[in-house]
């Protein structure tokens, strides 16, 4: 969410900046709020200067009776009362007009970053940098599933039955290998100096409100029906609500974080659940990183960010690009975003296995995260958050990319003390 004061003094800029991510419909939001917002400051000024006649003439009511003038100080009751009234009616409007401006507010879209390339969808996003060499071997790579199928490692009809499309049943040397690359991603990340959390796997609505655009959440998360709780997309939503009202001191930032958590998605509007596969799914687990810093570290920290993951795939001798994301494929929170792509050398193309993105102080500013500066006074931190890993998806690269001829699949050296030592599994 935009500061009030920059979208008063930068409407033009506001609008721009609306046009770039091809949202058109959303320029008259930027006039309705200047309107609401002049009519909520002059409601404003007419209460205290209200309140002010209002203190001066009761005051001066006590006089008026000592000296007897009994007309006038009823006559300045009478004003007081109707001063009274106003000020009810105006605190009403102000509180009314509040909530209209923060409801259009949460709707337009951040500033983004002079970086970032313009284009209308995730079509035109730009490669960065490639990190390993692809490879296709000389033998054909199965499907995903029918390798796991081979490995019987994965029951996706018993799935079917119990819960639906979109969730599976991981087995043997599969779930083994699902459960030590998390374990791997913990270590690799507490290595770095993160620090590891578990936390809740169920958020209220105000938090919801405060980590994620309107369209994202409907388009997202399960609702607990009859509570005011959701399941959360990402363990991101309750990492960075953790800090919700929150005054942190600024020699303690920045805030390093990698969490571990089941994740529930709808997936609306995506590209649609799998009858067979594991790429789309309705739960699936991930470990994630966020930081809390100070403005002007950011943009170093979120290049540290898509740095960890890059890494980490390229431990497991995993191929990976860097894609910029364009202005169009960003959320209206994000001021600057990237993917990681594993490379797949059945369908001989990258795919989305991480996602990395810098905030700025949106997540802050409708949270009310904060930063205590005794020189400066209090500011709202920027946030940033990264994919680690999210098998099962993750599962999939791994598997094309370490298949041997034989239908065995090696097991790369570091993730070897995770799986009991074994240099292969089938």
């Amino acid at each position: 969410m935009l500061d009030m004061k920059f979208v008063r003094t930068n409407p033009d800029l506001v609008k721009e900046n609306i046009k770039k991510k091809f949202q058109d419909e959303k320029l008259v939001l930027v006039d309705e709020v200047l309107a609401l917002d002049k009519e909520y400051r002059d409601a404003h000024v007419r209460c205290d200067y209200l309140r002010n006649q209002r203190n001066v003439i009761s005051k001066s009511i006590g006089m008026m009776m000592a000296h007897g003038e009994r007309d006038k100080a009823e006559e300045a009751k009478a004003q007081v009362s109707a001063m009274a009234k106003e000020m009810e009616e105006l605190t009403a409007r102000e509180t009314e007009l509040e909530g209209e401006i923060r409801k259009r507010m949460l709707v337009i879209p951040n500033i983004i970053d002079p970086s970032v390339p313009i284009g209308k969808d995730d079509s035109e996003n730009v490669e960065i940098e490639r990190f390993g060499e692809p490879v296709v071997p000389d033998f054909e790579i199965p499907y995903h599933v029918d390798i796991m199928e081979r490995l019987s490692g994965i029951d996706l009809d018993s799935a079917r039955k119990t819960s639906g499309n979109g969730f599976y049943y991981l087995m043997g040397d599969i779930a083994r290998l699902h459960s030590a690359v998390l374990s791997y991603a913990r270590d690799f990340m507490i290595d770095r100096g993160y620090t590891y959390v578990v936390p809740p796997f169920m958020i209220r609505s105000a938090v919801v409100d405060g980590v994620m655009s309107f369209a994202e959440m409907e388009n997202m998360m399960y609702k607990i029906e009859g509570e005011d709780l959701y399941l959360i997309g990402t363990s991101e939503h309750s990492m960075i609500g953790r800090f919700m009202n929150t005054f942190t001191d600024e020699d303690k930032l920045p805030l390093r974080l990698t969490s571990y958590s089941p994740c529930f998605r709808k997936e609306v509007g995506a590209h649609g659940i799998e009858e067979r596969g594991v790429y789309r799914i309705h739960q699936f687990e991930k470990q994630e990183m966020i930081i809390v810093c100070k403005p002007e570290d950011s943009m170093k920290l979120y290049n540290e960010l898509w740095q960890n993951t890059v890494d980490f795939f390229r431990s497991l001798d995993i191929p990976v690009r860097t894609l910029e994301c364009c202005s169009g494929d960003l959320a209206d929170l994000k001021v600057k975003s990237c993917d990681v792509e594993a490379w797949s050398p059945r369908q001989q193309k990258y795919f989305e296995v991480g996602s990395c993105s810098t905030l700025g102080d949106a997540q802050a500013r409708r949270l009310g995260i904060r930063i205590k500066n005794k020189e400066k006074g209090n500011y709202f931190a920027h946030t940033l958050n990264n994919t680690v890993v999210a098998p099962p998806r993750m599962l999939i690269a791994f598997l094309e990319n370490n298949l041997q001829a034989d239908g065995t699949v090696r097991i790369p050296e570091a993730l070897r003390p995770y799986m009991g030592f074994k240099d292969h599994i089938g």
